[in-house]
């Protein structure tokens, strides 16, 4: 596990005390290994591991593989421990305290009702236990003096044929906690087109979506998430980095070209919700590298792309938003003002109406500026 003294930024700055905001976060990543152990025990699930400490780690090893299909596998345990309302209600309770932990301020939680229903809940059933439990969860950190606010991006299997279904799902509970709507799964053959009529009727209903695109398949992918989905935002997108070719470069610079995709959603401050160690797990980076520093999100900041820092699965990357800054911090040099930009960022991406974004800013804002005033 990572120390605390990993995430101090020069001058002794602790960023798990700095407001963040997490947009790509999903509930089924999100994991406490305890509780996994614990609901499993409860409703007779094989668990590969009989310690915490152990299966932490064993969702390490299994989520390094450097693919996307083999690091979704490790999802088949967590999901298997979500099937009963109160699974769900712990689990997303649980998951809130653990944002509050983390300094997050605003969290989206992401999720698909669709693969919880194997004991006998509905689709609404399922949602209204995350909201449950979500509920309970800012109770609880409310009352240890934090304020948080979060909302549940309602998930569609994209290898699935249920997107409509679960896109009027999403709409039908938007005055229950749902504040927008996603696909996820296996990107590759499954193209944001396989579920247009979905994205049709959200757009009728003025309902914000976000679609991962641009991680486990290029450009292709990242378009029809755009065309297709109307995506608002890009579900991790740092293969829109393939759109990008360096025209000459010198000892000091180097001069790049944006293709057109890049040029459209980079003019367009479309939001890349990226997720650095899981885009390394997954090899959604390959192209570039096996290291951090080999990411391209420095190249897509330093270009002006409305970059977004987050965790994507907690558990499978024993991860958190802190550590994410930190790793990038220590890699590229980042200072408070580099990753007051990411979270700024990232609340105006918020699926939010403009008043709760701007709030959100300011709250960003006078916590950095409290964090460099501690510096003088």
């Amino acid at each position: 596990m990572t120390t605390t003294e990993e995430f101090l930024l020069p001058g002794g700055i602790d960023l798990r005390q700095l407001p963040k905001i997490s947009l790509h976060d999903h509930l089924d990543g999100g994991l406490r290994p305890q509780t996994i152990l614990e609901l499993a025990d409860a409703h007779g699930v094989d668990v590969p591991a009989g310690t915490s400490s152990e299966l932490a780690q064993w969702f390490l090893d299994q989520c390094n593989a450097g693919n996307l299909p083999d690091y979704l596998k490790t999802f088949d345990l967590t999901i298997a421990v979500m099937q009963t309302r109160e699974g769900l209600a712990r689990v997303a309770r649980e998951f809130v305290q653990d944002l509050a932990e983390d300094g997050v301020i605003y969290g989206e939680i992401r999720w698909a009702p669709e693969q919880h229903l194997q004991q006998g809940l509905s689709l609404d059933e399922t949602v209204e236990a995350v909201q449950e439990g979500i509920e309970q969860g800012i109770d609880d950190v409310s009352r240890e003096g934090f304020d948080i606010q979060i909302g549940q991006l309602i998930t569609a299997m994209r290898h699935a044929d249920r997107g409509l279904e679960i896109a009027e799902l999403a709409v039908r509970h938007r005055e229950n906690g749902v504040v927008g709507f996603d696909i996820a799964g296996a990107e590759k053959g499954f193209p944001a087109s396989k579920h247009r009529a979905a994205f049709d009727y959200l757009q009728s209903e003025f309902f914000p979506v976000t679609v991962h695109a641009g991680e486990a398949d290029g450009l292709d992918s990242i378009k029809s998430a755009l065309i297709d989905g109307r995506a608002l935002r890009l579900g991790h997108g740092v293969r829109i980095a393939e759109d990008i070719h360096t025209v000459r470069s010198d000892d000091e610079n180097q001069y790049v070209s944006l293709g057109p995709i890049a040029q459209w959603v980079r003019d367009r401050e479309i939001p890349l919700e990226t997720s650095p160690s899981s885009n390394l797990q997954t090899g959604a980076v390959e192209a570039w590298g096996e290291d951090l520093i080999d990411h391209p999100i420095d190249l897509l900041y330093q270009l002006g792309f409305r970059v977004t820092v987050n965790v994507d699965n907690r558990t499978m990357s024993g991860t958190t938003l802190t550590r994410e800054l930190g790793l990038l911090s220590d890699a590229f040099g980042y200072d408070l003002d580099d990753l007051e930009t990411f979270q700024l960022n990232a609340a105006a991406a918020a699926f939010l109406p403009i008043e709760d974004r701007e709030e959100l800013s300011e709250a960003i804002e006078e916590g950095f500026e409290d964090a460099q005033n501690s510096l003088s």
